[in-house]
């Protein structure tokens, strides 16, 4: 069983090269595989690992200055969710293309145990923050789709859309809650008083919620190996499609569309016949790597 840390924190990092290399040699070293990311403005990440690795990795990201408050969501896989670890050095810990925004202004924070209440009064709005693939297997009952593709996108999505929200408080959610952070913020910047954010996201609320009072319908995607989790955070039956990268169900799977590694029924007229012979060259090279016992960097 492996434990997984879905992490993020918002601090000043003045030398984010400075924190990378110890921080890498870290946590290869217990063999801890995922990703981090690291800005100016904070860190953010996945990792998989033993029990022990894992906590001396978060132990030694919130001994950096500034990351005491550093908060984690733990999990388990059965499999390993991550081939390799990243740990690399970006412009912003999330990219909204929204610069300048100040991420101690951010909504006010909901508990899950609050959250029910909050997104069924009537003067609520709220808004899936996720991209449209995460949202088509899973969301919350009444939640607004923007049908983003990517987490920069929003900040059209809101001009075009704002009037929409007239006289409306808003409800806003993510996976882990660090997209919030983010756009709780920058609806703030734009003048909206009343905006409010799932603190610790879906992972979290599927956590503390039973399942019997739940108001979320679906799985949650996931971005490693396990592609989505439901309630109490178990492992769903979701597969990834290696071409698209896009969450497939079993029936989709069994699709004659579906070739592992090359094609599934949602990407099948996307791809040209060019595109597949590479992918199945990849896959073979994923699959003769696998048969060595080693890991494949396109795995």
């Amino acid at each position: 069983m492996y434990t997984v840390a879905a992490l993020y924190h918002f601090a000043p990092v003045p030398d984010p090269a400075a924190v990378q290399k110890p921080l890498a040699a870290l946590a290869c070293g217990l063999g801890v595989k995922g990703s981090l990311l690291i800005a100016p403005e904070g860190i953010n990440g996945t990792i998989a690992g033993s029990q022990a690795g894992i906590r001396a990795v978060l132990a030694h990201i919130r001994g950096l200055p500034g990351f005491a408050g550093l908060e984690w969501k733990l999990s388990t896989a059965s499999e390993p969710p991550f081939g390799r670890l990243k740990v690399r050095l970006k412009k912003e810990i999330v990219s909204m293309g929204a610069p300048g925004l100040n991420p101690a202004s951010v909504g006010t924070h909901v508990t899950p145990a609050d959250w029910n209440a909050l997104i069924q009064a009537p003067d609520v709005a709220v808004i899936d923050t996720r991209n449209a693939y995460e949202v088509e297997i899973g969301t919350f009952e009444g939640a607004i789709d923007p049908g983003t593709e990517t987490f920069r996108d929003f900040p059209a999505w809101w001009e075009a859309n704002r009037d929409r929200f007239h006289n409306k408080r808003i409800a806003m959610f993510c996976t882990g809650g660090i997209r919030c952070e983010k756009s709780t913020a920058y609806l703030k910047a734009q003048g909206v008083e009343d905006v409010f954010h799932l603190k610790g996201g879906i992972l979290q609320y599927l956590e503390d919620v039973p399942e019997q009072d739940s108001l979320w319908q679906g799985g949650c995607f996931v971005f490693d190996e396990r592609v989505a989790v439901g309630h109490d955070l178990k492992e769903l039956p979701f597969k990834l499609c290696r071409a698209c990268r896009h969450p497939i169900t079993c029936e989709e799977k069994a699709d004659p569309a579906f070739e592992e590694g090359v094609s599934c029924p949602r990407c099948i007229d996307v791809h040209s016949d060019a595109d597949r012979e590479r992918f199945r060259e990849r896959q073979k090279q994923i699959a003769l790597a696998k048969a060595r016992g080693e890991a494949h960097l396109g795995g």
